[in-house]
């Protein structure tokens, strides 16, 4: 550890930052939250660098300040290279002290990230209290009975990647009952055994990759099955569009909340009527944008095991009163005529209104034009009267000419997740 580091910590930790005036409130608690953030760093080896060192060494450095994380350091470094000395990934696994996983490679390749054992249901339920139904729901309970429908091997947390049976795919509160990786390739017989499988676990929510959520309440809906137990559907692992949310919310009658977050930083943000509202005990949020669409960058709080400074997620936002937009990966982002960014939130806002469709992908040519595969909730369903409002309105968007076509499938990438949106490189 160099003196400039030891000077900045102590700085925080005593509270002698100078300030000119009186800070708010939520002022106070974010220059108390970032001294504890960099307090976590102490002694970690990937903030050794000249580049942190100096910012840590500025007692009136902010959060906008420091350096940021990008996803291939973090590829790069993770996980051992952000552990405090005298820890090791092997030590601390023998002792039980942390699970050890990898994320989905949504943005790229994977990363190895770890957390205490008991770190990724504490940092959940932070976040899902901020919503109001599901608090009083929960009230002092811990958790509640689930049942979890999302892509298999997607996170060891909350997933599993081989054949389990019913006993081995039900542990505490969850039990996990899809097990395909493309749901519309699932025959009806497997689906009602899925509702079954359901019914019988009577959960109070269902946890959902919205892809897999909306074709099992499809099935759900041609099969008039429904589950007296539900009191909403929580939708997680990748952007819900509207037109899973019209489905789900339509079948089973319960409010669809989106949960947004990551396994390096947990759970981030919950939707409250429709603004995604922080969960201020796990990190710290900043856009890069000051109005408008921008990046979102995060410092976490509360994984002592994986320390993040500034990380950038790699998902666009944008700050309203309350809270965020979520927006989408960055990676997924299309672009207009006159070079604008698009993004798969604002593509997804031509589905608003129209019915008809279970899923799609947008997919956009190096010349700027684009091709939309739509996916009918219904086999026969040429789906004419949408395809035209579509291409229109999707045509105006991008400034760009669109063509489309219904398809029977529509596969996902490699992480198991399904890209809505698609821009091709040249």
């Amino acid at each position: 550890m160099t003196a400039p580091f030891c000077f900045r910590v102590a700085c925080l930790l005593l509270g002698l930052m100078p300030t000119t005036t009186a800070p708010s409130a939520r002022a106070s608690d974010d220059v108390s939250s970032l001294r504890d953030a960099i307090a976590q760093t102490a002694g970690v080896p990937f903030y050794d660098s000249s580049v942190w060192q100096s910012a840590f060494a500025d007692p009136a450095t902010r959060l906008s300040d420091l350096p940021r994380i990008t996803k291939s350091q973090l590829r790069e470094h993770s996980p051992e290279g952000f552990l405090a000395p005298g820890l090791s990934v092997d030590s601390l696994l023998s002792r039980g002290l942390i699970e050890e996983e990898s994320t989905s490679g949504t943005s790229g390749a994977s990363v190895r990230v770890v957390f205490g054992k008991t770190w990724w249901a504490e940092q959940e339920r932070r976040a899902l209290i901020r919503n109001p139904l599901i608090a009083g729901l929960l009230g002092e309970r811990v958790s509640l009975r689930r049942a979890v429908l999302t892509t298999p091997g997607c996170s060891g947390v909350s997933c599993y990647n081989r054949w389990l049976n019913l006993e081995q795919r039900t542990l505490g509160d969850s039990r996990y009952v899809n097990q395909t990786r493309i749901p519309f390739s699932l025959g009806e017989d497997k689906l009602t055994v899925m509702a079954d499988e359901v019914a019988g676990w009577a959960p109070a929510f269902l946890d959902v990759d919205p892809v897999h959520g909306a074709w099992f309440a499809l099935h759900c809906e041609r099969h008039g099955r429904r589950f007296p137990s539900l009191r909403f559907i929580l939708t997680s692992y990748e952007f819900t569009s509207v037109t899973h949310r019209a489905i789900m919310e339509r079948v089973f009658g319960v409010p669809v909340i989106d949960l947004y977050g990551s396994s390096e930083t947990g759970h981030l943000l919950v939707d409250v009527d429709g603004v995604m509202r922080p969960s201020p005990g796990t990190a710290l949020l900043e856009t890069t944008a000051s109005a408008g669409v921008g990046e979102l960058l995060v410092t976490t709080l509360t994984n002592p095991y994986l320390p993040l400074l500034r990380y950038e997620i790699g998902d666009f936002v944008e700050r309203v009163a309350d809270g965020y937009l979520v927006h989408g990966r960055k990676r997924d982002a299309l672009r207009g005529a006159d070079g604008r960014i698009v993004t798969t939130r604002q593509v997804d806002a031509a589905f608003k209104g129209l019915s008809g469709v279970a899923h799609y992908q947008l997919r956009q040519q190096p010349d700027g034009s684009a091709h939309l595969s739509l996916l009918p909730a219904m086999t026969d369903d040429g789906l004419a009267s949408a395809q035209e409002t579509l291409k229109e309105r999707l045509t105006v968007l991008l400034g760009a000419p669109v063509t489309s076509a219904t398809v029977g499938l529509l596969t996902p990438e490699d992480s198991g997740k399904f890209r809505l949106t698609v821009r091709e490189s040249a």
